[in-house]
């Protein structure tokens, strides 16, 4: 189903669900030493049996979802869609993902999206692009990651199909200061996916929950494998124009609030032509190894 590249066949592989009976898919993870299934993985995979539930012409314009319980990558995920709205202009879909947990069925994932027809704007603004360095000549994440052992092998692992290259090494950040607290990657899925506007979106909903809790973070710097560790807790994606994740596109994540554990994170991506496509929402536990 791809075009060339083999990261991109190994990213259609997961987003190519099974239809195992009316509105019943099933997805696969690939091989990994992590313990739990990467987030976005789940997300993207939800996000594709929605999309192949709904009538033709009708993009995605948000989703919102909830992580219930991790994901265990030995076990099958089934993505089970409830066609909640198929109106003149929109259609709805809940989808649940479900694993066996000890004999028992148990839902993992939670997913609402909604899909819409497109109509003539009366309104029409976005936020311009940030004037940061283009990706050419800005070091890889893999190495970035070489000079950091053992601590970076989960980021690698779990972006295996998708070429990031960070403004700052992300591994070792310096903490920053109000008011500017964001941060800068350019992402691209590596290969050529198909020209189909739900795998685009469901690959660039996999790639939105790579770094995104990082903000949490940027105020203490460090990075994640020594002090601390996180969990997505939710994830909501707004698609404000046609995507192209397997072109370079800027992702700029930021975290205006933190509490009780919890961080509030906000992104922002724009293609590299400047045009803002999606903007991202996420909150996430962030935990002390030292606790």
């Amino acid at each position: 189903m791809t075009g060339g590249g083999t990261q991109a066949a190994a990213l259609m592989t997961v987003l190519d669900l099974e239809e195992r009976e009316p509105g019943v898919f099933v997805g696969q993870t690939p091989t990994t030493t992590l313990q739990r299934i990467f987030g976005g993985q789940v997300a993207g995979q939800a996000l594709m049996a929605a999309v192949r539930t709904v009538p033709a012409g009708r993009g995605v314009h948000s989703l919102h979802s909830y992580f219930l319980r991790p994901g265990d990558p030995h076990e099958e995920l089934r993505y089970t869609v409830e066609r909640i709205r198929d109106g003149r202009s929109f259609s709805t879909r809940r989808v649940i993902a479900h694993q066996r947990r000890r004999g028992e069925e148990v839902a993992v994932f939670a997913l609402t999206a909604d899909f819409h027809a497109g109509e003539t704007a009366v309104v029409a603004h976005a936020r311009p692009m940030p004037g940061v360095p283009r990706p050419d000549g800005l070091a890889s994440l893999a190495e970035h990651a070489a000079g950091h052992g053992a601590v970076a092998a989960p980021a690698l692992e779990i972006s295996r199909a998708v070429e990031q290259r960070p403004l700052a090494d992300p591994f070792a950040p310096e903490p920053k200061s109000p008011p500017d607290t964001r941060s800068h990657a350019w992402f691209r899925v590596a290969g050529r996916l198909p020209e189909d506007p739900g795998v685009h979106a469901a690959a660039l909903t996999f790639v939105s929950d790579l770094t995104l809790l990082s903000a949490g973070l940027a105020r203490e710097g460090g990075g994640w494998g020594g002090r601390y560790v996180g969990a997505s807790l939710d994830h909501a994606v707004w698609f404000h124009a046609p995507v192209q994740a397997d072109e370079w596109f800027l992702y700029e994540t930021d975290s205006p609030a933190a509490s009780a554990g919890r961080a509030l994170c906000f992104g922002s991506i724009w293609a590299a032509d400047g045009t803002h496509v999606a903007t991202v929402a996420q909150e996430g536990l962030i935990r002390s190894l030292g606790e």
